[in-house]
């Protein structure tokens, strides 16, 4: 649910529909992964329906010495929308709900809901603000909230901008969604899920999540300071349908190859639901593949990260989910997908960070800020790991590579310090940023 300062985007090449692929070269990716333990999680590949490629790397439980396997489950995080606005779109179908159908008739108390439609919700064009940036977020995440609490705390924050004049992706779009499925259809959330979605797809490893269970073959995540370290685990009464959702990347291409094949919705219904605006469909998004056309959605929430993908030309689903991340899944994702294409494509060198003393570190800790830079960034020193945290973002940890430069890789940044002068340099997406430290 929480984003590294950019979204992760999907580019590579197409030429040719892969009959069949290096299975050898593909396992060596994941294997040089886990070998240099730059990730952990699980992959599989779906064509027509049917499982033509899966692997796993890591670990679900590292206390016990779990390994993953191809039936361990992950919190997929946001590629919960998907779900929550198939969902939406069948009582839509059902006559209980419209598109126009105005949030006021369910809470009047929530800035401009007179205004906001339910596809200004679907599509991120409501204008509210997207609670999971308050800085105040992150004090409650991992703590039940009720729906009480919650409205709220939408009703507290002031809105960003007049519905439909744009679209900024908001995780209060879709708890406020998960609201409206529980009122119009007279059950909980994890109840509805199972009645519309995972019963009549057989989806027998996904539902709404609880606490992590690892006697359940749940996964928990993790964030990689000098070795993997427990990530947070959100209380999942809080993202409801924006990111509550566990599942596996079979399942998940289960779902999505139902979704493109009409068994979900009705093909009038489901054209609504993958047509843009502004690049935002009703819980899906469009990446490019050269000159094809590929659908989906990403996913994050405490340390996990995922990203499903289908192919409608071809049928192809494809999934991946990490439970610890230290090179970015888009990465893992883009070579894996050349390796399955038979593009030319080499496999990774990872070479080792350096080490740096604690004494060096403590020159970069501080504050840093820009008038041109709308993020202030901490950096501090965490179990003898250089870390990094952006304002209302969770903390990430830094890799040196040379002198005064450290990266975290799964967000492709890089910071480049200056002590002297009490500067660094941040590097991310083609941009560079001088901050000062306060």
């Amino acid at each position: 649910m929480k984003k590294i300062f950019t979204v992760l985007a999907l580019t590579c090449s197409l030429y040719a529909v892969a009959q069949d692929f290096e299975r050898q070269k593909m396992d060596s990716l994941f294997k040089l992964v886990e070998k240099y333990n730059k990730g952990m999680g699980s992959f599989a590949i779906h064509k027509q329906g049917e499982p033509v490629y899966t692997n796993t790397i890591g670990y679900s439980d590292i206390s016990k010495g779990t390994k993953a396997n191809a039936h361990t489950k992950y919190r997929i995080g946001s590629i919960s929308k998907t779900f929550t606005a198939a969902m939406i779109l069948q009582l839509v179908e059902e006559g209980k709900l419209s598109l126009d159908t105005r949030l006021s008739k369910f809470y009047p108390e929530i800035p401009n809901a007179e205004s906001i439609s339910i596809e200004d919700l679907l599509r991120h064009q409501s204008g509210l603000f997207n609670f999971t940036s308050e800085d105040a977020y992150l004090d409650y995440m991992e703590e039940p909230k009720s729906k009480k609490e919650l409205l709220a705390i939408f009703k507290a924050q002031e809105p960003v901008f007049e519905p439909g004049e744009k679209n900024d992706y908001s995780n209060t779009n879709y708890v406020l969604l998960s609201f409206i499925l529980e009122d119009v259809d007279g059950k909980n959330y994890a109840q509805i899920l199972k009645n519309r979605i995972t019963q009549p797809l057989n989806l027998e490893n996904t539902y709404y999540g609880r606490k992590i269970d690892s006697g359940n073959a749940e996964a928990y995540s993790y964030q990689k300071k000098k070795d993997w370290q427990p990530a947070t685990e959100t209380h999942l009464s809080i993202p409801l349908g924006a990111g509550g959702i566990v599942s596996t990347p079979s399942d998940l291409n289960t779902f999505f190859t139902a979704l493109f094949e009409g068994k979900v919705l009705k093909p009038e219904t489901f054209e609504k639901m993958k047509s843009l605006k502004n690049g935002f469909g009703m819980g899906l998004f469009s990446y490019p593949f050269n000159d094809k056309k590929l659908y989906g959605h990403t996913g994050g929430i405490d340390g996990f990260n995922s990203m499903s993908t289908y192919y409608p030309q071809e049928e192809l689903a494809v999934t991946y989910i990490s439970n610890g991340t230290d090179l970015s899944p888009n990465d893992i994702l883009i070579g894996a997908l050349s390796i399955y294409w038979g593009l030319d494509y080499t496999l990774p060198s990872f070479e080792p960070g350096i080490e740096v003393s604690r004494e060096k570190l403590e020159e970069y800790v501080g504050t840093y800020g820009s008038e041109t830079f709308p993020l202030e960034v901490k950096i501090f020193i965490e179990d003898e790991t250089l870390m990094g945290q952006a304002t209302g973002q969770p903390s990430f940890p830094l890799e040196a590579y040379d002198e005064n430069k450290f990266q975290f890789t799964r967000a492709a940044l890089k910071l480049e310090f200056n002590p002297e002068a009490g500067k660094l340099t941040l590097f991310q997406g083609g941009g560079a940023y001088e901050l000062t430290r306060k």
